[in-house]
C-alpha cells in the first residue's frame, strides 16, 4: 500500500465569517480576519479559528511506495477551495493510499470534512467503514480512515505520544533532533499574513517541505517498527534526497542545505 503524506495550509474563511457576522461588505478582509481574532481572544485567549471557518489554500502531498517518491500540491491559484479538497479525495478513491500526517487527526482531516462539506465533496472510499460498495470493504470495518487507532490513516504525533496530548511534540523540533531541516523561513502563525502580501507560492513551499520533514519522520519510524532494516532505510531516505536534487527550485536547495547528513 503506497503511504501519501499530506499536509495542509489554511487562512480565514473571510467570506464566512462575512456571513456569520453580518459584517458591512466595506470591511477589508483584513479588518474582517481582526474582528474574529479579537473574538477569539476575548473568548478564550488564543486567536485561533474553529476548524470550519479554516479555508483551505494548499494541500501538499508526498507519495512514497517501493521505487517511487514524489512531492505534489494542489493549490491556489490553480484551483480554488472546493477543487482541492475533491482532488485530494479522489486520489484516495483511485489509489486507497496510507495517509500519513503529523496531527492530521487533531487538524487537517477535521478542517478538510467541514470544508468538503460546505462545497458538496465526495469521498466515499474515505467514509467506507466497513459497509460501502467496494469488493475488498469489509476489510474497512477494521481498519479504516476514521478510527483514531487504525493505521489506515497514520497521526505520527497523536501515535508517538501515545494518544496523550501533554506528551505531544511539533514537527519542527523532532525533525531538527534528528537532523532534517525542520520549518524554513516560516510557520503556520505566519500563512495569512503571506496570503495578504500575495506570497501564494512562498505558502506552497512552505507546505511541500513540512509534508517532506514528515515523510523523513515517517521512515524513521518505519525503521523503529522494524518495516525498514538499516539498508533498505537508507536508500529510501536517499531517494528522498535524490528526487529534491533533481528539482530545480530555491525551497529545495535551501532545504538540501539545511539536511545534515544522511
Amino acid at each position: 500500500m503506497p503511504a501519501l503524506i499530506f499536509d495542509i495550509e489554511t487562512i480565514p474563511d473571510i467570506a464566512g465569517i462575512r456571513r456569520l457576522h453580518a459584517l458591512p461588505d466595506e470591511l477589508a478582509d483584513n479588518e474582517v480576519a481582526e474582528f474574529i481574532f479579537q473574538q477569539r481572544r476575548a473568548a478564550n485567549g488564543s486567536d485561533f479559528l474553529p476548524h470550519y471557518l479554516q479555508r483551505v489554500v494548499t494541500i501538499s502531498c508526498a507519495l512514497h511506495g517501493p521505487g517511487q517518491f514524489r512531492v505534489f500540491s494542489l493549490s491556489e491559484p490553480d484551483c480554488g477551495e472546493g477543487e482541492i479538497i475533491q482532488r485530494f479525495f479522489d486520489g484516495i478513491e483511485k489509489y486507497t493510499p496510507q495517509l500519513v500526517s503529523w496531527n492530521g487527526g487533531g487538524f487537517d482531516l477535521p478542517v478538510l470534512h467541514y470544508r468538503g462539506l460546505i462545497h458538496g465533496v465526495k469521498a466515499p472510499r474515505y467514509w467506507d467503514l466497513g459497509d460501502g460498495n467496494y469488493n475488498d470493504s469489509r476489510e474497512f470495518k477494521w481498519n479504516n480512515y476514521i478510527s483514531r487507532y487504525h493505521l489506515r490513516h497514520l497521526d505520527l504525533m497523536d501515535l508517538l505520544a501515545l494518544y496523550q496530548p501533554r506528551a505531544n511534540a511539533p514537527l519542527d523540533d523532532l525533525a531538527k533532533l534528528m537532523g532534517y531541516p525542520g520549518k524554513l523561513g516560516m510557520d503556520g502563525s505566519a500563512v495569512w499574513q503571506a496570503w495578504q502580501a500575495g506570497q501564494i507560492a512562498d505558502i506552497r513551499n512552505y507546505c511541500e517541505t513540512d509534508v517532506v520533514n514528515t515523510c523523513l519522520v515517517y521512515l524513521r519510524f518505519l525503521k523503529m517498527r522494524g518495516e525498514l532494516e538499516q539498508a533498505d532505510w537508507a536508500r529510501e531516505t536517499a531517494k528522498v534526497r535524490a528526487t529534491l536534487a533533481r528539482i530545480d527550485a530555491p525551497h529545495w536547495r535551501e532545504f538540501l542545505a539545511a539536511w545534515d547528513g544522511e
